[in-house]
Formats: structure tokens, C-alpha cells, sequence
């Protein structure tokens, strides 16, 4: 039998060399194992910076999302200004949002309001200021003021093609041309897209109470909306003269069309004050309200629906339809209104300071020359600093005639 040994030329030799080159080989594999495992390591960071990366991309996408989202054409996000509050802030606490007209004639009651809401609460609120694209570098430099630079908001313009064939150019019985951002409310889930529910509120209130407590109304399920009934035990029942009763239903519709009847609602039907209510979003949208309001709008123009002799604002009448008897209610100190449906104090001082929010809703504003609790208002009103809102009072016209 022929032998073949290896020898150490690397042809056959002895055993001992095969020993070594075994050796040589576990280490080799050991060195390569480690590359691999340097690969792998390689690997991981490179995949864990691009999930790093995408995260970054994908929170820039949603900043720029917040600033420029425009649900709908028409209304369109002018600026947002995430500013850090005046007081710490609990990021945990549920953002409040509270939507609110601002119209370049009544621009001091906006401030106004705005201002008392600020100061009474320690809730993260953030206001969706609705304008008109004239009025929005007014409004910045007055919102600028040492007093409310740190508030949190959003201006969103409004576009009167909105209401193309939804309202009368002109209404003549209230003998005013129509007011285009007291539909603002009509739109509430496009002006606050990712809410689910929010707080509406006019221009010609003072906010007394935190206003979470408004913002914890609870509403019946189904419920989009919750009001101030107008024949609650607060707000006495006013009736304007030539106007019919301004707390049911038969002072907003015109009862004579066969369209109303239809709807079988009773003309004694308590109304409710849509200046103030809170509205849940997700029903709303589930129920398609916006739809709903255009619709009676668009009816009106064709038919003339509402009451000849209509008392309050246009806008209330749609609302009194689609919300008969489904809304829930505020608590009536939560709008404390009529204080501007004449020149005298209607309540006595101890009872509007016990109110959670006073309601100038009448021709009397409290930037007027008339209006009554004015001391109340100025409170928190803050002076123009472009000057060009300026308050109406008796003193000062006498002084101009002097």
C-alpha cells in the first residue's frame, strides 16, 4: 500500500501540519465571522439613521400640513402662530378651540373677547380667527401687542363666493347689506379640521368664566350642537317691536309657506341664541350639517322662508331648522345675552359680575355710544395701536362739539 504524507513544502506530509492547518482555517472562519457581524452592525446603523430620517421628513410634513391645510376652497389658512402661552401649559391638557369672527368694523370686540378668554383660563386654547383677507395685517399687528403676543392662533380667510346663491346681496328688512362672516359658523368642521369639537363664539362677548367649563358641555348622543335656550329663567323675553316675539320660532319663519309647515314644527317652539354654543364635530360631520344649512339657505333665496319680520340675525333661522329639537343646552350663565337689545341695564350689577359670559347680542355694541355695562368691556378691551378702531362714546362726541 503507497503512503502519502504531507510535508511542510504544502505538498502531503506529516499529521502535525494538518493540525496547524486546521488551526488556520477555525481562525480564518472566525475572522470572517467577525466581518460579517461588522456588516450586520454597518447595516443597522445605516437602517436605524433612515427610519431616523423618514421620522424627520414625516413630522416636517405634518408642521407644513398644519400651517397650509385648506379643507375647502374658500377657506383658506392665512397663518398659524404656535406661540408659547403666557402661563405653563400642561402638554397633556386637550387643545380647546374656539372660533371666532373678525370683521374690520367690529375688530375691537374680536380683541376684546379674545383677551377675556386668555386671562381666565389656564387651558390650552387655541383660536381660529375668522377674516377677510383686508383685515388680516390690521389684526396681526394689533394681536402683536405686549398683552396677547403669547396667545396661540390661527387666521383663516373666508371667501364670500361661498355664499354665491346661498344669501340675498341685500336683506331689506333689516335694511343692512348681508354680513358675510356670520356664516363662519356654518363651516366649523373645515375651519377646524381635526377637532373634535369646538367652541363658537361672537364678537360682542366678554368671557368672565375659564372657559373649559363651556368646553365640558355635555351633549346628548346624536347631539351636534349644544345652545342657550332663549326661554331659559336667565334671559328675559324680549320682544322687539314690529318684530314679534324673539324667543320661538314663529319670530324666524315665515309660517305662511307651505314649505315650514311641512316641517311640523311648532311656532311656539322655544328658540336658542346660536352667538354661543359648542359644537361636537364628529356628529356634525356625520350628520352633515354644513349641507344641511346651505340647503335652507339656498330654499330661502327661492322661497323667502324666513319670518318678514324677523327678529335677531339671518343666520338663525337655518340653524332653528336643522336643530329642532336636537341639540343639547349651555348653561344659561354661559350666555348672559340681550345686554345690547337696549340702552339700559337690564340686570343688576351683582348679577353680571356672577355671569360666566355677557352677551352684547342687539344694535346697542359695547364699543357703542350707547351700550350699557361698557365699563365692563373695556376691562378688557386693548387700544388700536394702528389707530384705526377707536370707541364710540357720548363724552367724546360732546368734547367734539365743544
Amino acid at each position: 500500500m503507497l503512503h502519502v504524507r504531507v510535508t511542510d513544502d504544502g505538498i502531503l506530509g506529516a499529521p502535525k501540519t494538518g493540525l496547524i492547518t486546521n488551526i488556520y482555517v477555525r481562525q480564518k472562519r472566525k475572522m470572517s465571522f467577525r466581518k460579517v457581524n461588522i456588516i450586520i452592525l454597518v447595516l443597522a446603523v445605516v437602517f436605524f439613521l433612515l427610519v431616523l430620517h423618514h421620522n424627520f421628513l414625516g413630522l416636517s410634513s405634518l408642521l407644513r400640513n398644519e400651517v397650509s391645510d385648506s379643507g375647502i376652497v374658500g377657506l383658506q389658512p392665512i397663518d398659524f402662530i404656535p406661540n408659547v402661552p403666557r402661563h405653563a401649559v400642561d402638554g397633556r391638557q386637550e387643545e380647546i378651540p374656539v372660533v371666532i369672527a373678525a370683521s374690520e368694523d367690529r375688530l375691537g370686540g374680536t380683541i376684546a373677547a379674545i383677551n377675556s378668554i386668555q386671562h381666565n383660563t389656564r387651558s390650552n386654547v387655541i383660536f381660529y380667527i375668522v377674516t377677510l383677507n383686508h383685515t388680516a395685517d390690521h389684526l396681526r399687528s394689533w394681536l402683536s401687542s405686549s398683552t396677547l403676543k403669547s396667545i396661540r392662533y390661527k387666521l383663516v380667510n373666508f371667501d364670500t363666493k361661498l355664499l354665491e346663491g346661498k344669501v340675498k346681496e341685500e336683506d331689506p328688512d333689516q335694511g343692512e347689506s348681508i354680513k358675510p362672516l356670520t356664516f363662519a359658523r356654518f363651516y366649523l368642521p373645515i375651519l377646524v379640521p381635526r377637532a373634535k369639537k369646538a367652541i363658537y363664539m361672537d364678537d360682542d362677548v366678554i368671557v368672565q368664566g375659564d372657559i373649559l367649563a363651556l368646553y365640558n358641555t355635555p351633549l346628548k348622543p346624536g347631539h351636534a350642537a349644544a345652545f342657550s335656550e332663549d326661554c331659559d329663567s336667565v334671559s328675559t323675553k324680549v320682544v322687539i317691536r314690529g318684530a314679534g316675539n324673539q324667543y320661538n320660532y314663529i319670530g324666524y319663519l315665515d309660517y305662511k309657506k307651505e314649505r315650514i309647515r311641512k316641517l311640523s314644527m311648532k311656532a311656539s317652539t322655544c328658540s336658542f341664541n346660536p352667538g354661543v354654543f359648542v359644537a361636537n364635530l364628529t356628529e356634525w360631520k356625520r350628520q352633515n350639517i354644513t349641507n344641511q344649512l346651505e340647503k335652507w339657505m339656498k330654499l330661502n333665496v327661492e322661497e323667502g322662508l324666513y319670518s318678514r319680520t324677523l327678529a335677531g340675525s339671518i343666520t338663525t333661522p337655518p340653524l332653528l331648522i336643522v336643530f329642532y329639537q336636537q341639540h343639547s343646552t349651555i348653561d344659561p350663565m354661559w350666555n348672559v345675552r340681550h345686554l345690547g337689545s337696549s340702552a339700559g341695564k337690564r340686570y343688576s350689577p351683582q348679577f353680571v359680575k356672577a355671569a360666566k359670559l355677557l352677551h352684547w347680542n342687539g344694535h346697542f355694541k359695547p364699543w357703542g355710544r350707547t351700550a350699557s355695562y361698557t365699563d365692563v368691556w373695556e376691562k378688557w378691551y386693548i387700544p388700536d395701536p394702528t389707530g384705526k378702531f377707536s370707541l364710540i362714546r357720548r363724552h367724546m362726541e360732546i368734547s367734539n362739539i365743544k
